[in-house]
């Protein structure tokens, strides 16, 4: 496996957003080759629940999407994995996605992005074994879904927020496999969103299929909906339907 330079990891870490607690910079290789850079964060003490591989969304990355996040996720006793996938920047939520500069090219598509979340999966389950959620956020939510779908051992639940559907994902929709899931999933959205005739059209599909679709209220796209900075206002509503999740999927 090809290892970055130590200086560069520590300059990355440096550069994610603040978190109060025990992480480290981690590597896995997809099966076409490609070295995915990820974040791990760690509870500080006591035992560890589960592991939650949380995917970010389009121009982001692993740590600024997930830093202030994993900080509360970490605090109930969960692993988290941030991966930064191949297609994703810095221009959302700022710092650098150390795997598209690693590539030294521009970030893939959407659906190219797929072997990065087999991998993440497949690294946890090596490394760590036990009960592991899936979670994505915008895009990634989407092929969140389909790995959800492929009914892998140790996954036991899987969050979905704002899941993409558009044109870009034509060829990776989730809720062109969403029936085939076995394990819980909650799907959310901000009630902005709630309006698009195909996110409506998408959570009756995911409704009539028995899966949870929570509207944030207020809310913002993507995982930034639990960032009380992102959104302007009172998260603890969907923070609370996100915890008994995963209480209830982890137990």
């Amino acid at each position: 496996m090809t290892k970055r330079p130590i200086l560069a990891l520590m300059l990355a870490l440096l550069s994610a957003p603040q978190y109060a607690g025990a992480q480290e910079a981690v590597e896995f290789v997809t099966t076409d080759s490609v070295t995915i850079f990820a974040h791990l964060y760690s509870p500080s003490s006591g035992e560890t629940r589960a592991t939650i591989i949380a995917f970010h969304q389009a121009g982001s990355n692993g740590p600024a999407e997930y830093g202030p996040i994993a900080t509360r996720l970490t605090g109930l006793g969960y692993r988290v994995l941030a991966p930064d996938q191949r297609s994703g920047g810095g221009r959302n939520l700022g710092g650098e996605n150390r795997t598209v500069a690693a590539l030294g090219r521009e970030a893939a598509s959407y659906c190219e992005a797929a072997p990065d979340l087999e991998a993440a999966l497949g690294y946890v389950t090596e490394a760590y074994g036990g009960a592991i959620v899936v979670w994505g956020s915008s895009y990634s939510a989407a092929l969140t879904l389909r790995l959800a779908a492929e009914n892998r051992a140790g996954v036991v639940g899987a969050l979905a927020f704002s899941p993409a559907s558009g044109g870009p994902m034509v060829d990776c929709r989730g809720e062109d496999v969403s029936e085939m899931i076995k394990v819980p999933v909650l799907v959310l959205r901000p009630e902005s969103e709630m309006g698009v005739e195909s996110v409506a059209a998408q959570a009756e599909l995911f409704q009539s299929q028995g899966i949870e679709v929570f509207v944030a209220r207020p809310g913002v796209h993507g995982s930034s909906m639990l960032v009380a900075e992102r959104v302007g206002g009172d998260v603890e509503p969907t923070w609370e339907r996100v915890e008994q999740f995963l209480e209830q999927v982890t137990r």
